[in-house]
């Protein structure tokens, strides 16, 4: 009995020992590896840099029309564990891609309290640690199976996310299936010609050659030519990422926007024009009163408010903005409404409001 009382324990010794040496490598390796949730936050504006090829500058993404919602990172906070949150995180992600959402915005509604700096760079604005883990989720499940790993490091945020439900959007294409645009990474990989061209793996069983020099590691949207050329190479060309939606009609993802208060998310609009052309507020303290058809908009925000509604948000941050309102938050935004006026539950949370509210509202906005 002893000898197998001493066998175990050195078996659990050993296993401790291997599970610290990973922890020590994965760290290591983190803290080096550029992170694809927010590879720029000045400001609080969440612009992601070449490595997942969604660049939120106004000069490089014009689309047509958009769709935004902007919602609180704190209502991960709430959660009572770190299943559950990521859980929560994935049930925003569905309602996103079921409704076709465009741009999440994650925004700050508890800016007075202490927040945490989510990353090394010092230059950084300090970021609260739910709102980068909601965005990094919100990210992780946007981008197709087969990039992730490419894409994404290994992070305690991503711990439980495999158990997440999937969105399976229209460009979480399988290697079976035909379509003329794909996503994918450009992979280190040598070319005859160097610095003119790249290979870009889309999830097919050969890479997709582009001419044009790109760096290893960047997400980008191909459009693949129908035919190969004389060597068998699978030939094809980088375009924007809206250019499918625009030129097919078909839903391809979502952008994420980190945002560093209420008042960031409204005004940092990253389309042309960087402003919202139609802003809608929800709240149990809204109007009950929805037109049958809302003005016509280019770019529309849904903003939802965290477990104290969007009042409490206004009053957070020295509660400049409902000073600026007069102390009537309905003035911020062109529309205040309350989509579920005749609730039993005392509340409703933000991941139902999402899908009752947009449910409401997207007919009226001719989006369907």
């Amino acid at each position: 009995m002893d000898v197998k009382r001493e066998l175990k324990e050195r078996k659990l010794a050993r296993k401790k020992w291997k599970e610290k040496k990973v922890m020590k490598f994965l760290s290591k390796t983190v803290s080096q590896e550029a992170e694809p949730v927010v590879n720029e936050h000045r400001e609080g504006r969440m612009k992601l840099d070449e490595e997942n090829g969604r660049d939120n500058s106004p000069q490089k993404y014009t689309p047509g029309r958009t769709l935004s919602i902007a919602v609180p990172g704190s209502i991960l906070e709430n959660a009572q564990s770190p299943e559950l949150r990521t859980y929560l995180a994935g049930q925003i992600a569905r309602a996103v891609c079921i409704f076709k959402i465009d741009e999440v915005v994650v925004f700050d509604d508890l800016a007075e309290e202490d927040t945490t700096l989510d990353f090394n760079e010092t230059d950084f604005k300090e970021i609260r640690s739910s709102c980068a883990q909601l965005a990094r989720i919100l990210q992780y499940l946007e981008c197709p199976q087969y990039l992730r790993k490419q894409l994404f490091p290994l992070h305690k945020d991503l711990q439980f996310a495999g158990v997440l439900n999937p969105l399976d959007a229209p460009h979480h294409l399988r290697q079976n299936d035909h379509s003329i645009y794909r996503e994918g990474v450009v992979v280190k990989r040598p070319v005859k010609h160097q610095g003119s061209a790249s290979y870009v793996n889309v999830g097919l069983g050969r890479d997709v050659f582009v001419e044009c020099a790109l760096p290893p590691g960047m997400r980008v949207t191909v459009k693949l030519e129908e035919e190969g050329d004389s060597e068998g190479k699978l030939r094809g060309s980088v375009v924007p990422p809206w250019q499918p939606k625009a030129h097919l009609g078909t839903y391809w993802g979502y952008q994420v926007r980190l945002a560093s208060s209420l008042k960031a998310a409204l005004s940092e609009c990253p389309f042309p024009g960087q402003q919202y052309s139609l802003t809608i507020g929800t709240s149990d303290k809204g109007t009950v009163h929805i037109p049958e058809r809302l003005p016509h908009a280019k770019h529309v925000l849904v903003m939802f408010g965290g477990v104290q509604g969007l009042e409490a948000a206004l009053e957070n941050n020295g509660g400049i903005l409902l000073r600026e309102a007069g102390g009537d938050a309905s003035l911020l935004f062109d529309y205040y409404f309350n989509t579920c006026p005749q609730q039993g539950s005392r509340t409703i949370r933000t991941e139902e409001a999402i899908l009752i509210s947009l449910s409401v509202l997207l007919p009226r906005l001719a989006f369907c």
